[in-house]
C-alpha cells in the first residue's frame, strides 16, 4: 500500500542542486578499472554494499549498476563476476534510505511484464528512489546466451521502443490493455499496485548512435553524454549537452537531464596522481581484456587509426573510457564543478580505480569541498 508520505514521490535525480552524483559499475568485479593493482573492486557483497552505504551518507542520487553476463576474458576476465541489477537495486533499497537507485535492463533478457512488476517491487522497497535504465544489449556473446540472435543495431531500439511502451503503459493504466507489436504480444496485462513514483519511475538510457540518441529524447529522463577524447574540456560538454536537449525539446517536446560518467585518481599532488594513473593503466592494466571489450564493442582499426585506438582503451582500462579527473582533491572538486557550472551538465556519474578505499578518501576529503562550494 502506498502511504501518503510517499505517494507521487520524486525521485532524488530531480533535486536542485547544482551538481549531482552517482556511482558507475559498483556491482561488477573490477568496477570500471580493468587492472591487476590490489584494491580493484572485488564481487561481494560487502564491498558493494560499503559503496552503496558511502554513496548514502552523501545523498548521491544515482547508484548505477551496470548489467552484464559475460566478463571481457583476459587475466582479470574483467566484469566477469557480479550481481544481477533488479535484485541488487532491491536489496541496497532496503539497506540504503536517500540515494537513488538505478536498476540496468537489457530489453533481450527480460520480458516487459516481468520487468515493469519488479521494478515496481523495487521502487516499493526503496519508497519511490528507483530508476530504470533501458539498455538494448551490445555485447553478442552474452545476448546469446540467452538462446537469442544478436539483432541489428537499429532494430534493437525498435524492440526497446516496443517494450518501453509496455512497461510504461503497465506503470499507469487504470484497466488491462492488450497489446500486438511486431517483437512483443501481451493479453490483458495489468499490474498492481501502481509505483511509488507519479506518474512513474525514472527512464534512463545511454544510447550514442543516431537511434540510441533519438530512443533517450523520446522516452527518457535522464540521457548520458560521454567524454570526448580529443577535446576533454567542459566547453566541449556543454555543446554536447545542449546538442541534446534541443533535440529533445525540439523533436519531441521534452525537457531531458544529461549525465556523464568520469574516473577520479586523486593523490596528495597531481604528479601523483598522474604517476598512479600511468601504474595502474599501463603497467598493471589488462590489455588483453580492453581488446576484447572495444572488439565487441566494434571499435577496430577500420573506423580508428592505431593512436586512437591506443587511446581508447586506455580511458576504457582507467575507468570506462569516462572523463579523467586527476589530480589532487582541491583539482578533483574545481573539475566536477566545471563540468556543471560551464560543462552544463545535471550530473556526473564517478568510479575510482580502488573502488572501496578511493570513493573513502573522496568522502572524507574532496565531497566536503563541494558541499562547502555550495553545489552539493
Amino acid at each position: 500500500m502506498t502511504t501518503a508520505s510517499t505517494a507521487g514521490a520524486r525521485h532524488p535525480v530531480f533535486n536542485d542542486r547544482t551538481l549531482r552524483l552517482g556511482t558507475f559499475s559498483s556491482n561488477l568485479s573490477g568496477g570500471c578499472a580493468i587492472s591487476t593493482i590490489d584494491g580493484v573492486l572485488e564481487a561481494t557483497w560487502d564491498q558493494t554494499l560499503s559503496l552503496a552505504r558511502m554513496g548514502d551518507e552523501m545523498e548521491f542520487e544515482a547508484l548505477v549498476p551496470v548489467g552484464r553476463w559475460r566478463g571481457f576474458g583476459g587475466e582479470t576476465n574483467f566484469n566477469g563476476a557480479g550481481f544481477e541489477c533488479f535484485t541488487w537495486a532491491a536489496g541496497m533499497g532496503s539497506a540504503t534510505e536517500r540515494a537513488g537507485l538505478f536498476v540496468t535492463s537489457h530489453v533481450p533478457t527480460i520480458h516487459p511484464v516481468m520487468a515493469a512488476k519488479q521494478a515496481t517491487t523495487i521502487d516499493h522497497i526503496s519508497r519511490g528512489r528507483l530508476a530504470l535504465n533501458i539498455v538494448t544489449g551490445w555485447h553478442t556473446p552474452e545476448i546469446e546466451m540467452f538462446g537469442v540472435k544478436q539483432l541489428a543495431h537499429d532494430d534493437r531500439y525498435a524492440v526497446a521502443q516496443e517494450w518501453v511502451d509496455i512497461v510504461r503503459r503497465l506503470w499507469t493504466a487504470d484497466e488491462p490493455f492488450s497489446f500486438d507489436g511486431k517483437y512483443f504480444r501481451v493479453t490483458d496485462a495489468a499490474i498492481a499496485p501502481k509505483p511509488v513514483q507519479g506518474p512513474h519511475p525514472v527512464l534512463m538510457n545511454a544510447g550514442g548512435s543516431g537511434p540510441g540518441r533519438h530512443f533517450g529524447a523520446r522516452n527518457c529522463d535522464v540521457v548520458f553524454v560521454s567524454a570526448d577524447l580529443a577535446q576533454q574540456d567542459p566547453q566541449a560538454m556543454r555543446a554536447k549537452v545542449d546538442d541534446f536537449k534541443r533535440l529533445a525539446r525540439e523533436e519531441y517536446g521534452r525537457e531531458i537531464k544529461v549525465w556523464t560518467n568520469a574516473y577520479i585518481v586523486q593523490e596528495d599532488t597531481e604528479a601523483e596522481a598522474k604517476r598512479f594513473l600511468d601504474h595502474y593503466v599501463n603497467e598493471r592494466g589488462d590489455w588483453e581484456a580492453a581488446q576484447n571489450l572495444v572488439t565487441s564493442m566494434g571499435l577496430n582499426s577500420q573506423s580508428f587509426d592505431p593512436e586512437t585506438l591506443q587511446e581508447m582503451k586506455f580511458h576504457f582500462i582507467a575507468g570506462w573510457a569516462g572523463y579523467p579527473i586527476v589530480g589532487t582533491r582541491e583539482q578533483v572538486a574545481e573539475t566536477l564543478i566545471a563540468l556543471s557550472t560551464e560543462g552544463g551538465l545535471d550530473g556526473v556519474l564517478l568510479s575510482w580505480p580502488r573502488y572501496v578505499q578511493d570513493m573513502a578518501r573522496f568522502q572524507a576529503e574532496t565531497h566536503p569541498l563541494l558541499v562547502e562550494a555550495g553545489v552539493r
